[in-house]
């Protein structure tokens, strides 16, 4: 059985000029209209380069695949949503507790908003899902709650703390894209994302008075 081969998803080379700075966010504007209108299955460098009113070869001055667009497209949505879970972790004025309350509300919110283009995106992540770029993301997000978690809970084992994390990035994922999917309004949304919160706050509080009774 072969390995499946695994695409190339670094951009060719990085934008200098404001013209080609612009060529890229031309390109990549028209890839999320692709995207959301036909579909990862239907989505072509050739449809991209249509909408975006370039040349299949400017295109790929730029971008080696379909792949390697579609993958620029996660980022910059994995880089979006990290920029705003990191500006409310980060902000020690707060409580933890009530910085884990609005990061929940804050993801959940974003998760709604772009609901059409993250379904899109999980539809072409089977493109590539094993690339060692998807893995790194992985690993940021990880670290950003180890963080977290080092700070709020610093009497807690590494090993628990590194489990905590894992179990409140891997369930606010796994629900904040169900709801987001199947939520009909803001308050609804809203009402899962208190819910969940209170449910992590719980959580940690265990976590801190089990060690302290100890």
């Amino acid at each position: 059985m072969k390995n499946r081969q695994v695409p190339v998803l670094s951009i060719r080379k990085r934008p200098q000029q404001v013209r080609s700075t612009r060529l890229v966010a031309d390109i990549k504007e028209a890839a999320a209209r692709v995207l959301a209108r036909d579909g990862a299955r239907k989505f072509t460098t050739a449809r991209v380069a249509e909408v975006a009113g370039v040349s299949v070869g400017s295109l790929y001055q730029y971008y080696p695949n379909k792949e390697a667009i579609l993958f620029q497209l996660q980022t910059d949505e994995w880089e979006r949503t990290g920029a705003l879970l990191d500006s409310i972790l980060a902000n020690s004025q707060e409580p933890p507790p009530e910085r884990l309350r609005r990061m929940v509300r804050a993801f959940f919110q974003s998760e709604f908003e772009e609901a059409s283009l993250r379904t899109a995106l999980e539809d072409a992540a089977s493109l590539y899902r094993d690339a060692p770029e998807v893995r790194k993301h992985r690993m940021i997000g990880m670290r950003r709650a180890a963080a977290f978690m080092t700070e709020t809970l610093p009497q807690v084992p590494v090993n628990e703390r590194r489990l905590a994390g894992a179990v409140l990035m891997t369930t606010m994922s796994a629900v904040g894209k169900s709801i987001s999917e199947q939520a009909h309004s803001q308050s609804e949304v809203d009402t899962w994302a208190q819910a969940l919160g209170e449910m992590f706050c719980a959580y940690l509080q265990w976590l801190a008075e089990r060690k302290r009774s100890e």
